[in-house]
């Protein structure tokens, strides 16, 4: 889907380039998402103006925003390593850990464990109401409020807009930099088989990822940035017909999670077509640059690796992340804020 230019080196004495960042959600798999930020940082030449996340996808903006205001791309590099390791080391005595087999063969996934197997059942069978105060604990709470200062971000230079569904309406709501809480980060992961429903202003809300993952149109409306990065790290095309029950799930959740983002995506290819140069939003969206990060590799993980937080998995995680980076930036990193490299034409195609 990308188009490569030859000469597209990256630059390391170019002039400065403003970019926006559309960060998708995926659990453990953000660990992805932090490897793709933590080469993204290294770059002299790129500035950050707004980030657009989901899931595990907004707290990875929210954390690198926080980080980006306190010490600039070296203190984002760093909070986002603190976090990832938080989360890793908050997990050591979970239950839902490789078995003996899996460690052994070098397997990251949870595929083959009872207890995970159990958890996975019972969520088709019983509500997160069912199990009362249990479901409503998320251990990513005290992470959250222990790494993120709050208050920064709210005046942190980088533009955030994290997405979560509100349950009653079914649309998404973006909430922005002087609204984020860990509640806003948690309902914007919070999965309905797994949790209660978040309130956040008396209303209930799920994981954006069924609104937007990410949500485009604001960095399009609201930033300076004419260059959208999307690191995408749910599979659009996946080959062969799921099977087993766990596969068809796993493919549904995929293509949901992902059909607000390319219904975003074939509405600027369309108005690329047509933009009225009268028309402000028609220009604004035909003017946009898109650029997208991602790797074949994350086809190839289980849907239970999404759970795994064993810090080695997350590490391999970033260092996949890191070479996606950098071979994007060595095919396109001089396309930046001169074309784009996503090819909306082939988005456009089966309409």
């Amino acid at each position: 889907m990308t188009t490569k230019t030859p000469a597209a080196a990256a630059q390391p004495h170019r002039d400065t380039v403003l970019v926006d960042l559309g960060l998708q959600g995926g659990g453990a798999h953000g660990a992805f998402t932090w490897g793709v930020l933590d080469r993204l940082l290294e770059v002299p030449w790129l500035r950050f103006d707004g980030i657009s996340g989901t899931s595990a996808g907004a707290m990875n903006a929210v954390v690198m925003a926080d980080g980006y205001a306190a010490g600039g791309p070296e203190g984002a590099r760093a909070a986002l390593e603190k976090f990832w390791k938080r989360v890793s080391d908050g997990a050591l005595l979970s239950p839902l850990r490789r078995g003996p087999l899996e460690i052994l063969t070098g397997l990251w996934t949870l595929d083959y464990s009872p207890v995970y197997l159990a958890m996975d059942l019972a969520s088709r069978v019983f509500s997160p109401y069912d199990l009362g105060a249990a479901s409503s604990v998320n251990p990513l709470r005290a992470i959250l409020e222990e790494s993120i200062d709050f208050a920064r971000v709210a005046s942190a230079p980088i533009r955030l807009f994290v997405t979560a569904t509100n349950v009653r309406t079914g649309r998404g709501r973006v909430f922005r930099n002087a609204d984020l809480t860990p509640d806003v980060l948690l309902a914007s992961a919070c999965l309905p088989t797994m949790f209660k429903a978040v309130e956040i202003d008396g209303e209930a809300y799920w994981d954006g990822g069924y609104a937007g993952n990410p949500t485009m149109a604001p960095l399009v409306r609201e930033c300076v940035s004419e260059d959208t990065i999307l690191v995408q790290i749910n599979p659009v095309e996946r080959p062969g017909t799921p099977k087993t029950a766990r596969e068809i799930h796993n493919r549904l959740n995929e293509i949901a999670f992902n059909s607000n983002l390319i219904k975003e995506l074939r509405a600027a290819a369309l108005l690329r077509k047509v933009a009225d140069p009268g028309h402000s939003e028609g220009e604004i969206w035909a003017k946009m640059r898109i650029h997208r990060i991602a790797s074949e590799e994350m086809t190839q993980l289980s849907s239970s690796s999404k759970v795994l937080a064993e810090w080695e998995f997350f590490c391999r995680l970033r260092d996949k992340g890191r070479r996606a980076a950098e071979a994007f930036l060595d095919a396109h990193g001089a396309d930046l804020g001169v074309r784009s490299t996503l090819d909306l034409d082939e988005i456009l195609e089966g309409i």
